[in-house]
């Protein structure tokens, strides 16, 4: 008998579940097939990575086609500046107003030019890293260094993502040791592979990279000119403690969380530490009606409740973090005045 009720049960749950999903497709305001353009131009980043994961679950869920297009920041933002049917949208990280924060050209103030839509993801991997031979061992040596008259170049991408750990490294030092911020010099290059060449030619002292890119080189012999070390991942303890525990590559979570606050201490203000979530979530155009925000947070708030999609997330390092639009909205705003008076204390 409790076979069989279970049987039922988990029948009536699994009708229940394939009617609320023809029900959410039946009531689309939308016309149709779905295009998400997104902040970047490369196929193999994690923004395409991460919006491929939710574009596929958005497709089953409301059983339509749903592509993914690498159209780049500039570009993305005119296609959603023009349509407003919600057929067309986007998705990107903090780049979105970092960019404008830094003064970057095509970046204006998301929250005024466009609706900012519900948050899906994490990629917790922004790290700094020295060459194995360095004799700065913690991001601690290098506020240190600073501080007793040393200068560190650091090799950034300057004007967002890459350049917000220098940006608040300088303002930690800053706080602490007043007019010795001025020895961290920031090295401004292009990709990942122009940020590790510098380190490879003994040209920068720290380069800004990531987990997924740089775990690799960690793995290297100290006597290896490409041997890195992490010093500092910008994620919250928090953040990296949801990642499985095998971590990424060879380093596992618990290693991971060595260099993070409050194993890594960089203050953003002189009582709390400075940490950093690089956080993918949606964009529209200012224009779309509430109806059609509205249902995509219901389809994604459904997607997140089944929990299928945070193990697919996980596999790839991404750590799981929906927010509806209206909760994004005012999260994300208050990361935006937090970065942005650190931005403006090293000016």
């Amino acid at each position: 008998m409790n076979i069989l009720k279970s049987g039922l049960l988990a029948a009536l749950v699994a009708t229940a579940g394939l009617a609320s999903s023809q029900v959410l497709a039946e009531d689309m305001p939308i016309g149709g097939n779905v295009r998400i353009v997104i902040g970047s131009k490369s196929t193999g980043g994690d923004t395409y990575q991460n919006t491929s994961i939710v574009a596929q679950a958005l497709a089953e869920k409301l059983d339509i086609n749903v592509k993914v297009d690498a159209v780049g920041a500039s570009a993305a933002f005119k296609t959603i500046d023009r349509l407003s049917d919600g057929n067309t949208i986007m998705v990107f990280h903090d780049q979105s107003y970092l960019g404008y924060l830094y003064g970057r050209k095509g970046y204006s103030n998301p929250f005024d030019d466009y609706t900012v839509g519900p948050t899906v993801a994490i990629n917790p991997g922004n790290a700094y890293l020295v060459p194995k031979s360095s004799p700065y061992q913690t991001i601690e040596d290098i506020i240190q260094a600073c501080a007793d008259g040393k200068r560190i170049r650091v090799a950034i991408q300057p004007g967002g993502v890459s350049e917000i750990g220098f940006s608040a490294l300088k303002n930690a030092i800053k706080i602490r040791y007043p007019g010795k911020e001025a020895n961290l010099v920031a090295v401004n290059t292009g990709s990942q592979a122009d940020k590790n060449q510098l380190l490879f030619d003994g040209q920068a002292d720290l380069i800004n990279g990531s987990v997924q890119a740089n775990e690799q080189y960690t793995r290297l012999p100290a006597d290896d000119q490409k041997a890195m070390r992490f010093v500092w991942l910008t994620a919250r303890h928090e953040t990296i403690e949801q990642a499985n525990p095998e971590g990424m590559g060879e380093t596992s979570r618990e290693e991971l969380l060595k260099y993070v606050s409050p194993n890594a201490s960089v203050t953003q203000d002189g009582s709390k530490d400075f940490t950093f979530d690089k956080e993918f979530f949606f964009l529209y155009n200012k224009d779309m009606s509430p109806e059609i925000v509205a249902f995509y947070d219901k389809a994604l708030g459904e997607i997140f409740a089944e929990g299928k999609i945070q193990e697919t997330q996980k596999k790839s390092f991404f750590i799981p973090n929906f927010k509806p639009s209206s909760e994004a909205q005012s999260y994300l705003k208050d990361k935006m005045e937090q970065y942005k008076t650190i931005i403006e204390s090293i000016r």
